[in-house]
Order: C-alpha cells, then structure tokens, then sequence
C-alpha cells in the first residue's frame, strides 16, 4: 500500500469548523470551511474531512494523520458548567479556595478589588485527609490512609464522581498524593481523579488547586469527545479491508500537539486550543513575510482572540486565566474578547449601546443567517453597510438583508439613533473592543502598540482592520491567504511538545550548578519517555530549558532560557543576566551590580520537542494589475454611501494594488478597504493594509 500523505488540520469554532488539508509530496494546500454542529462537535469535524477529501479526489485511506483545536474544555469554563466536582487537600487547609489571592478581578474591566469569584467546588464537598509533608518533600506526618478511605466513600456515596487532590507541598514529593488517588480508586473505581503533582508541580497551594480542579472537570468531557474522535475516524480509512487508527493530535494550549491517547490524561493543556493554532500558524506567514513584530487578531463567530509575536514566537504565559478560573499551566498568552461575528449588540438598562460578550453562535446565528435569530450581530451591521456580500461561503450560506434590517432598526429606535448610526455604532464598539484586547498584551506588557504589524484571519478577523490602525496606530495589518482557516492551518506547523516544571527554591549564589544539573536532568527524563512514547526516536527528540527567577521578596517571576548543556557557573549566571534584562524590559528597571538585591531561582522548566513537517508557503504569480480581480460595484458605508468596488481574491496576483474604498472577498473572509487606505498584495498572496493618506478616522 502507498505511504499515507495527507495530513489534515481542523479547527472547531463556534459558528464554524475549519479544514486545511496538505499533501506532503506535492506541498498542494487546500482550505474549506463547514458549519459546526455544537449539539454534536464530531458530525462537524467528520463532515469537514469529508468536504476536503472530496476536493482533493482522495480517500479516506490517504490520510496520514490529523491535528485538532478543540473548544470543549474552554466552553465548560466559560459557561461555568463545573458541576459534581469533590476535593481533597490537607487537613487545616479546606478553606484554602476561599482564601483565595487578596484582589482578584470584579467582572468589570480590569480594576480589582476585594471580590472573591464563585467556589469551583461547594464547601460542603471539600474533604480533608490527615499527614503533612515539609516544603523540602520530607515527611512531618505519615498519610492517614484512612481519613482518605472515608472521604472515598463520602464521594461514592453521593455519586460525586470527579475529584481533584492538592496536598500540602505534594510538588516536592507525590508519594502522598499518589497513595491517595490509588485508595480512591479502590474504594471508588468509577472515579475520575486529578493530582496535583501530575497537573503542576509548583508550589502557590491556591493556583496548584484550582488548576488540578479545572483539570479533573474537563477530563470526562475531553475524554469522552476524544474518545468519540478517535473512534469515528477509524471508519475513513482501513488496512486490508479493516479500519485503522488514524494518527490523531490535539492541539495544547502551549503551542505544541500531543496524541488522542495521551491528552485524555492531561486535560487542562487544551483549554486554549484553538487560539494557540491561530497564534503560531499566523507567526509562521509573517515571518516567511519578513514581518518580525506581529499581533495576531483572530475573529471567529463568538469572539476574538489576540496574541502577541516577536521573531515568529507568540509569547507563553503561565498566569493566565480561563474563564474565573486561574491556569498555571504554559500557554500562550492570548486575550480573548466577546467581539466575534456573532456577537449580540444590545441596550443596556441606562440606554447605551452594548455588543457581546453574548453570542448568537452557530445556532440560530445572526438574524441574516434566517436560523431564528432574534437579536442583531455584528454581522448584521457589517451586511447591512454593504460591507460583506449578501452570502457567507462562496454562496454556500445566502443572507437574508431583511431580518437583519428589521432588527438593527428595532434596536436603532430603542437607542433613538438612526439605522445607519446604529449600525455603525455596533461596529465602532466592537472595534474599540478589540483594540483595547490588543492594549492588554502590548501595552500593559511594556510593548509599544504602534511598532506592530497587526495580522488579522478569522472569518470575521479583517472585518475591522482599518478601523483598529486608525485607533491603535498600528504600522500595517497583513491578511493571509485563506484567513478564516489560519487556525486550521497553524494545526499543520506545531511539533508535538510537553512541558514539565518542578519548583526549586535557592537564592543564584547559593545555587549548586550539579544540584541544578540533577533537577534539569530528571525533568529532561520525564519529557524522553514521553517522546518515545509519542513515537520519536532520540535523533529526533529536542529539548528547552527555561527557570523562572526573581528578586528575593518578590512575589512573582519573569521566565528566561538556561543554555543546553552541562549546567556551569557560568550558564547559571547568563540566565540570571537575561533575568535583570527581561526585568528592565517588562518594568523599566532591574537590580543588577546592587550587591542587596539577590536574585532567587524559583521554578525549572524542561520541555520535550518532537517535530512534525512544517507546510511550505509558495510565493504566488506576478498580477496583471487590480482591474482583472474587479467583480463589480454596490453600495456601502463609510461615513456616508459611496459606490464600492468588489474585488475576488482568488484573481488579484503579486503587486496588485487597490484603493479604498473596496471590498475584497473570498470564500472563507471579506476584507473592507476604508477610504484613505489601500491593499497590496505581496508575493506570498498576503494583502498587506496601510494608511494611503490621513483617513480622518472614517468608520
């Protein structure tokens, strides 16, 4: 039988499920889009590989692999449907989800004060079990087995079947933890059961705790719909008339793949799934553009996603957050916004125009989808301008302009403007939703906003690119080829990669480069076996050393590499130089040559990297100028009415330049080119947006 070479990337969104499908010996890249189906995710997913293999005249028995960004764990948090969850934690610590952190976020913009979120776990379903470890893994008392035998049968006897476990220091050693989960699993064998020192050894007891129960409530939901996948898959392709095991992947929120069989295990690492693929697949087109300073904008149907990438890597973070919950664990760092397509525009009780975070999603969706929507969309404002065509897909999806109409000018009434400074008021608060996402992860990181390029992709990405340069003063936006399937596409260019982290607490000049050498290398020991496991062989195994380092009495770290090779002297003090250097970038100022002011190594990171054959960008024919791309006029609104041409993507070719105002469509996005600006189109196929003269802030 011939060699298996398409690989397929699918990406679940809320309104739609996106596929891009490689053909690794022809390089040949083929895009399509299908509606999702939240009832059911797999008819989605599985109708999608149907679409794409129809197109490429290929079989299911082609198919050589498949990589996945999910929104299943990510929509539980969200929606905050963490039901049926029990804890166990160390006996004089069952308030420790009360006590919290000091200030946490109130809900409204980003003041804090002194608002405790919502318990994941009820109080009353909080067990505490007997015996303590020391900071140091060393034990003060013995585990009372059978305090942790009567919270097994408390849990069973109450049919409360998922259960997180944080001890007490359990990340300096995990005999305790791990005795308790296995009583569990005596006592209640239908259990499912998370421990903190698999899911994070690191100490912080309250973030160790919330990230092992985010982790235990998304394990039988990603499990199940992994499961359900994997098992579905089987029946595009066989060996010898039986069907096979396709090789499956699911995207980590770290920027890496990991394999069906092994992310059951580890849950939480898919919590920023799709937003991870979208980050890097953009990262790698702008940097075969030349584009070093990038912000990603990723507009779906239910929100939008922004990251930040410097020299094609996105930045990782392991503060982040999902929903109220906080997730210590590596991700890149993404904010999310609720300005998507389907983003509901609505009057608040004072009477002011509001858009999201609520979603008409994929089901009904906007009004002019004609599926029983019943308030207006962003969607709705952008067709009812003229600014996207009246169909979705190619003609795929027609719209219907007059339920869309009907209701934006109920709304208009309500709000006493007029239909088009309704329209254009749901756009502009969606715009400035969006750029103050973009504010939070440049200029709140010390980034200066104004010396990035902004690559937006999405179906609903572009739909406000010259609005955001006017706002944020961006330099230039880039729009890819097939917008609406980056993420898809990003799917196709990350390398199967696990991280794992261990704390080690020691002040830089008291610590020992062998002491520091003998926790890099068992933490190098863990991420071999995995690759192996994973099916790569030691030629091909890489491997990054990261630490986390502060300044004593600091409460929180700044993460640098640590060099490869033996640990010495001097690799140790090059990471605390990169420390005082990242420190200065981040706050303006570091303590270095203050002999006062130590630096203190707190977390080792080693990360197992296998590769995965990275799609080839090819550089696309030389245009005949815009006019051949021209597909006719219509009206649309920018500040007043103006006669609009329209222009199919498909047909405009290198150096082909348009001027505002215009509409560039294609099947999966529609790009509006305000007036005042103007589109360029560069050798790769990216439309590359700048201001052609002062815009004076058209909307």
């Amino acid at each position: 039988m011939e060699p298996r070479k398409i690989r397929v990337g699918i990406d679940t969104g809320g309104t739609f499920t996106d596929i891009v499908a490689v053909d690794d010996e022809t390089g040949a890249i083929v895009t399509t889009k299908t509606p999702s189906t939240p009832a059911d995710p797999a008819e989605g997913f599985l109708a999608g590989i149907e679409k794409v293999l129809a197109k490429l005249g290929e079989s299911g028995d082609s198919i050589g692999a498949v990589s996945h960004g999910t929104t299943v764990a990510t929509n539980k948090l969200l929606e905050g449907k963490v039901e049926n969850l029990g804890f166990i934690t160390t006996e004089g610590y069952e308030h420790v989800l009360e006590i919290a952190r000091q200030s946490v976020p109130d809900g409204y913009g980003n003041s804090y004060f002194w608002v405790k979120p919502e318990r994941i776990v009820p109080a009353d379903r909080v067990r505490t079990v007997g015996g303590r470890l020391s900071f140091d893994g060393s034990e003060i008392r013995p585990l009372d087995e059978e305090s942790v035998r009567s919270a097994a049968q408390f849990f069973k006897d109450r049919g409360i079947r998922t259960i997180g476990v944080c001890l007490m220091h359990s990340y300096a050693d995990p005999t305790h933890e791990e005795r308790v989960r296995d009583i569990l699993f005596e006592v209640f064998p239908d259990a499912t059961v998370s421990i903190s020192s698999q899911v994070l050894r690191e100490y912080r007891e309250y973030e160790r705790s919330i990230t092992t129960l985010v982790d235990a409530a998304v394990k039988p939901n990603i499990r199940n719909y992994v499961n359900n996948i994997a098992n579905r898959l089987r029946e595009f392709s066989t060996t010898d008339g039986e069907p096979r095991d396709i090789p499956f992947y699911v995207m980590k929120s770290n920027g890496g793949v990991l394999s069906a069989k092994e992310v059951v295990h580890q849950p939480i690492t898919t919590v920023l799934s799709g937003p991870a693929a979208g980050a890097l697949g953009a990262a790698l087109i702008a940097d075969a553009a030349g584009v070093e300073q990038v912000l990603t904008c990723d507009g779906g149907g239910t929100s939008t996603d922004v990251t930040v990438v410097v020299r094609g890597e996105p930045a990782l973070t392991t503060e982040g957050r999902v929903g109220n919950y906080p997730s210590k664990i590596p991700m890149i760092d993404v904010v999310t916004v609720g300005a998507g397509g389907g983003s509901i525009a609505w009057m608040t009780p004072e009477h002011t125009l509001r858009v999201g975070p609520q979603s008409a999603g994929a089901d009904p969706g906007p009004l002019c989808y004609g599926k029983g929507g019943s308030e207006p969309t962003i969607t709705d404002a952008h067709v009812l301008l003229g600014r996207i065509p009246p169909h979705l897909l190619g003609g795929e999806i027609p719209l219907d302009t007059e339920l869309a109409r009907k209701g934006l000018e109920e709304l208009a009434t309500q709000l006493s403007l007029g239909f088009e400074e309704c329209a254009v008021g749901v756009l502009e608060v969606s715009a400035w939703n969006q750029a103050n996402a973009l504010r939070q992860i440049t200029v709140k990181r010390g980034l200066d906003v104004r010396d990035f390029t902004l690559v937006t992709f999405g179906g609903s990405g572009s739909l406000l690119a010259c609005r955001l340069v006017d706002i944020l003063g961006l330099k230039d936006v880039l729009v890819p080829l097939n917008p609406g399937n980056v993420s898809a596409f990003g799917l196709l260019t990350v390398d199967v990669r696990n991280d794992y982290v261990q704390t080690h607490v020691s002040r830089h000049d008291r610590l020992k480069a062998e002491d520091l050498q003998s926790q890099f290398d068992a933490l190098a020991g863990e991420a071999e076996i995995a690759l192996a496991e994973e099916g790569f062989d030691e030629t091909q195994r890489k491997y990054s050393r990261t630490a986390d380092l502060r300044y004593l009495g600091q409460a929180f770290e700044v993460r640098v590499p640590v060099a490869e090779g033996t640990v010495t002297a001097q690799i140790m003090d090059d990471a605390a130089e990169a420390f005082h250097q990242a420190h200065r970038e981040l706050y303006g100022y570091d303590f270095r040559g203050d002999p006062s002011q130590h630096v203190e190594w707190v977390n080792l990171r080693v990360s197992g990297i296998g590769p995965i054959k990275r799609p080839t960008l090819k550089e696309i024919p030389a245009g005949t100028g815009a006019d051949s791309a021209l597909t006719g006029s219509r009206q649309s609104y920018f500040d007043s009415w103006v006669e609009t041409a329209t222009y199919d993507r498909t047909l405009l070719g290198a150096g082909d330049v348009i001027e505002g105002p215009a509409v560039i469509e294609e099947f999966s996005s529609t790009v509006p080119i305000h007036p005042g600006f103007s589109a360029r189109i560069d050798t790769f196929g990216n439309i590359r947006i700048s201001k052609s003269s002062d815009s004076n802030g058209v909307k």
